[in-house]
């Protein structure tokens, strides 16, 4: 008598423990090292917010989980990755290779254990041309508005962050453009949430810059930005 095999069914992969969300236009020759620097366990969420330039294929074929956004804008990009991910723990990080997605090891670790509820990197420029000096002048600027607007002592609002899933979401996010990781700061210090930040090293970007790159991009970054600033306090998504 002929014996019958069974085959088991394929396991189940494991579910994410942190999901990382890469907002992406047109950072094909990023991307390898970006994904590479991802850490172990971890899912990349690469949202190709429009590009031309083949990245969503590059980042499937990297192994990356790829989030399709036609609306364009730097916030449209992060919800959606925000909105796809399912992991308890999610994280944000430019995919121009600036910033080091390993850096957020410890940010991961720090809300985790119930430290903070907000986790930022604090740029520090490797080179002189890192960050441009017209950037950087803003980027205080609007450090010390917030510091009016809700007490919160910054000194960077840098794309770098962490934070729990449904928190973030509960903060009820609606900039889609340049001002959004700025709102999530706002509405996460209106909410009462442990926000902290670190140094991070932080790398000439590959490519040219979106936003600080041009004078149209810096011109609509600030105007997103203040139009935030203006928002009247809310009490939404807090933390006990």
């Amino acid at each position: 008598m002929r014996a019958v095999t069974t085959s088991s069914p394929a396991p189940e992969p494991a579910p994410p423990s942190v999901d990382v969300v890469l907002p992406c236009l047109d950072e094909a020759a990023a991307l390898p090292w970006v994904l590479e620097r991802v850490p172990p366990g971890w899912r990349a969420l690469v949202v190709d917010n429009g590009s031309t330039d083949g990245s969503g294929g590059v980042a499937r074929a990297l192994g990356a989980t790829v989030v399709h956004e036609e609306r364009r804008g730097f916030g449209a990009a992060c919800h959606a990755g925000l909105t796809a991910a399912t992991a308890d723990i999610v994280c944000f990080c430019d995919c121009d290779a600036s910033l080091d997605p390993a850096d957020l090891v410890p940010f991961v670790r720090e809300v985790r254990a119930g430290r903070a509820d907000l986790v930022l990197g604090r740029r520090r420029p490797r080179t002189r041309g890192a960050w441009p000096a017209h950037a950087r002048a803003g980027n205080l600027a609007l450090a010390r508005l917030l510091r009016r607007r809700t007490g919160l002592r910054l000194r960077d609002l840098g794309p770098l962050r962490a934070a729990r899933r449904e928190e973030l979401l509960a903060l009820d996010l609606t900039d889609r453009r340049s001002g959004y990781p700025l709102q999530m700061v706002v509405r996460a210090a209106d909410a009462g949430w442990r926000v902290v930040e670190h140094d991070v090293p932080y790398s000439p970007r590959t490519g040219a810059s979106k936003v600080t790159g041009t004078w149209r991009g810096t011109f609509q970054a600030v105007r997103d930005m203040s139009r935030v600033l203006q928002e009247a306090p809310a009490r939404a998504g807090a933390v006990s």
